[in-house]
Order: structure tokens, then sequence, then C-alpha cells
């Protein structure tokens, strides 16, 4: 009875690893903090509607947001939302078009989506892999020939609004999938990933580049070549913790950064029984988030070429995916009622 117990409180509370913390550079050197955020225009307010945290552009220059309640919205190239495109009934997360104009969703509740936004029928396409369900279906990508999805499930053990239970716990529960769309087989590339998070094909599709929020780094995993299979180390030791990443088609992997550094997660690496601790506090109360706003590029080697913040009370917050556009850059947000954008230099 005593060991049954035991199992429900580690079942429920978390049962937190050690791990080792890279040392804390914060928003310094080239991380150093400015303001080249602080003239973010707002736009998009959707009535009722809060947190769009992905955004996706079609080929009309159409824009799509996914919002907390489930709705998908459209807005014209002026701004103006236009119309309601879909609600998945879950929470949408990141979007993606496929080349045959199917909206593509992973939405954190029920998986790897498929939307007609002429009907706005929703199609599951996968909610699982190797037996394993998804708990937090996050991001994705697909390859130019529509053949293939790539896509993360943040964590199989913790769900929606958990995510900070899941880079405590930092036992690895999250993976790198793909789906593919003739066989409707879904596969496992990567296991063991601290929160698992945006995802990006390269340049020439030979790999995949995903962010991995709980350790502060992003990893390139190999498509094809003599690496194919195998995953590397493209960015580590991030000020913040990553989420969405976008390549701009020519030079640049744009990466947001939502979040500052976690100082008691670093600091408390080594003692997962004060993690624990901390789980039961976290469960219970919301995890602070100092306002700020934090996006930067990096080029196809992972060196830094943009650093854009703002550090001011009204900053447009908790950035979660930035996608460049027409000299334009759009941010998206899991806090903020509506997107933004700033015209880049």
């Amino acid at each position: 009875m005593l060991k049954q117990w035991s199992q429900r409180i580690k079942n429920y509370y978390g049962e937190p690893v050690a791990w080792q913390s890279d040392q804390v550079q914060g928003f310094n050197g080239k991380y150093a903090k400015n303001e080249r955020l602080g003239v973010l225009q707002r736009f998009g307010r959707v009535s009722g509607a809060l947190g769009p945290e992905s955004i996706a552009i079609d080929a009309h220059g159409l824009i799509y947001a996914s919002f907390e309640d489930g709705r998908i919205v459209q807005f014209n190239a002026a701004g103006e939302p236009a119309r309601v495109v879909a609600n998945t009934g879950g929470r949408p997360l990141g979007l993606r078009f496929h080349p045959d104009g199917q909206l593509l969703v992973c939405d954190a509740n029920l998986g790897l989506l498929q939307v007609n936004i002429q009907t706005g029928a929703v199609q599951l396409l996968t909610n699982s892999a190797e037996g394993v369900g998804f708990k937090f279906a996050d991001d994705l990508d697909v390859s130019r020939d529509g053949s293939m999805i790539y896509f993360t499930d943040a964590s199989s053990r913790w769900g929606y609004n958990q995510d900070h239970l899941d880079i405590i716990e930092h036992r690895g529960y999250g993976r790198l999938l793909s789906y593919n769309c003739k066989t409707a087989e879904t596969s496992v590339l990567m296991r063991g990933l601290v929160f698992a998070n945006g995802v990006t094909l390269d340049a020439q599709q030979q790999s995949v580049l995903v962010t991995e929020t709980g350790q502060y780094r992003i990893h390139r995993y190999w498509l094809s070549g003599e690496k194919a299979g195998q995953s590397e180390v493209w960015v580590d030791n991030l000020p913040g913790m990553p989420d969405n990443i976008r390549f701009n088609g020519k030079d640049c992997y744009w990466v947001a950064i939502p979040h500052a550094r976690s100082a008691i997660l670093d600091q408390t690496a080594a003692l997962p029984s004060v993690r624990r601790a901390v789980m039961l506090y976290a469960r219970y109360l919301p995890v602070p988030s100092k306002k700020f706003s934090c996006v930067l590029g990096f080029d196809a080697n992972g060196n830094l070429i943009h650093n854009l913040q703002s550090h001011q009370k009204n900053s447009y917050y908790y950035i979660t995916q930035a996608l460049e556009h027409q000299g334009h850059l759009y941010c998206s947000s899991l806090k903020e009622p509506t997107i933004a954008r700033i015209k880049l230099d």
C-alpha cells in the first residue's frame, strides 16, 4: 500500500532528475539588451480572443492566427479580422500551410490536424507514436513536396498549461516526430528532449531544426547525407527559453524567446528534491513572467546575426513566433490579445 501511495505521489507531483546547467550569460554580450522591438505595431484584435500563439501567411498574403479558445482566425492584408476559419475544439498552436493549400495545425490537446480553410472541416492526422499518445502537440513544418510533416510533441507526460512542470521535472518527455502524408505513418526521430518546441526545415531540406525549451538550445536533426539519422546541437546556451523557429527562405532563422532563463531552475539543476518542492508550488500558483520582447536571428551556421529586444513595461511580450514576410517581421504571443509587426531594415 505504501509503495502504491508513493507511486501515486510521484505520478501527480513528478519526479525531478538532476541535470547540468550551462553557465548563465543572460542578456549580455552578443545578447545585450536593446529596444529594437520597442516600436512593434499591434493589430488584429479579435473579440473575446487571447493568445495568438502562431501565425501563417498564405499565397494571397492573408494571415492566419491560432487562439486560446480554439479559433483559427483569418486576417486581411490590412490586418483586420476577416473571418473565423475553423474551431478545432482544442488549443491550436503551430500553423503551417501544406503545398496543397490545406492548413496544418499542431493542437496541444488533439494532435496533428489538417484544416480545410474553405469549409472549416478539421481532420485528425495523428495523435500517437510508438504506442505513446501526444500530450502537447506543439509546432511543425512541411517539406516542399508536401510528402512529409515534421512536428513536436512537447511532452508525452504534461499537457497544455503544464509546460513549467515538464521543464522543472526535466525528465525529457519531448519528441521530434515525422508524419508521412502518403502512408499516414508516424515516426519518432528524436526523443528525450526537455520540452520539444519549434520546428523548421533548413534551406536545402536536408535537416530539421528543433528548439529544446528546457535546455535553452536548438538541435539539428539530419534527414539526408552522411549524418542522416543523427542529431547535433546547433545553438547552445541561449539567454532565454526558445519557442518557435521560422526560416525566412533566404538567410535567417528567426527564433522567438518568450521567457528569460529561470534562476531557480538553473540554481537547483543538481537538486531534484528541491525542484520537487518547487513543482508542488507551481501546480497551484502561477509562474511569474517578466514582460519583455526578444527575437533572435541566426544564419545557416547558427551564428547570431540579429538581436531584437524590448524591456519596456508596455512591450509586446511573451513572443512565441516571428515570421518574416515582405519586409516585415510578424510576431505572435501566448499572452497578448493581438498579433504585431515591425518593418525590417
